[in-house]
């Protein structure tokens, strides 16, 4: 690390637990960020701003005024972007030092399979059921943690899926690729600004650690968030014993 880099992340490298080597790890680490919306926003924003060297941005959608409420990688100025671009003029504003790729797409699960076997964290910001199941099967067979994250109306949830360890489940664990789950807009339903906030950082904090090597991650916990009564909920999340995608054993 350069002298800039020394002061930028001074805060960091005084914990312990991160220290230099673990600054370094950051910087040398490719998040691939899946969604620039709600979620996406405050998840980049804080790996940028943390100095995660490589930064991917993947969403095929345009910033619309109604967007601002909640989605803070975007301004009023850059409504009609496409989020993505919008997005990588934010973090560099923030973190000069690191390298952002915007990608203006929906990737299929071709794609996600290139974009996954480069990175070393994934962030599942997406807001539907196909991408995250797509997303999952591209982390499983890569072997790349996956953070996952949803809010809708004043609830949230987010977990990691860490296909490196044996002891993990996969999304697909949790929610069956197999079953129907009704997908529920933010346009149709609503959701509350904060929230997103709450969660994307977390979503941040895991890939960090993930990265840095840093305390114990979310891996076979699902975190529910009661944004009404600002309560948490802790559920254990078991491999699924013939899951389809993960192929697991009972363990």
């Amino acid at each position: 690390m350069n002298d800039d880099q020394l002061l930028r992340y001074s805060r960091h490298i005084l914990l312990d637990e991160i220290g230099i080597e673990g600054q370094q790890r950051a910087l040398a680490a490719s998040a691939l960020v899946i969604g620039a919306g709600g979620l996406g926003s405050p998840a980049a924003l804080y790996l940028a701003s943390a100095g995660i060297g490589r930064i991917v941005l993947v969403d095929d959608d345009d910033v619309d005024l109604t967007n601002l409420q909640r989605q803070i990688l975007h301004t009023t100025g850059r409504v009609g972007q496409a989020k993505v671009d919008s997005g990588r003029t934010a973090l560099l504003a923030i973190n000069p030092d690191i390298d952002v790729v915007a990608l203006r797409e929906r990737a299929d699960d071709a794609r996600l399979a290139e974009l996954v076997g480069q990175a070393s964290v994934v962030l599942d910001c997406s807001d539907n059921f196909a991408t995250r199941h797509a997303v999952n099967r591209a982390c499983v067979a890569h072997k790349v943690p996956l953070v996952s994250g949803a809010v809708i109306r004043f609830d949230g949830q987010i977990s990691v899926f860490d296909a490196r360890r044996d002891d993990s489940p996969c999304y697909s664990c949790l929610f069956p690729q197999d079953q129907h789950f009704e997908d529920v807009a933010c346009s149709t339903m609503g959701v509350f600004a904060p929230l997103v906030g709450v969660v994307g950082a977390m979503q941040a904090a895991e890939a960090l650690k993930l990265v840095m090597q840093v305390g114990q991650s979310l891996a076979g916990r699902l975190l529910l968030l009661d944004g009404r009564a600002m309560e948490w909920t802790s559920i254990g999340v078991a491999r699924h014993a013939g899951c389809p995608v993960c192929g697991c054993e009972p363990v």
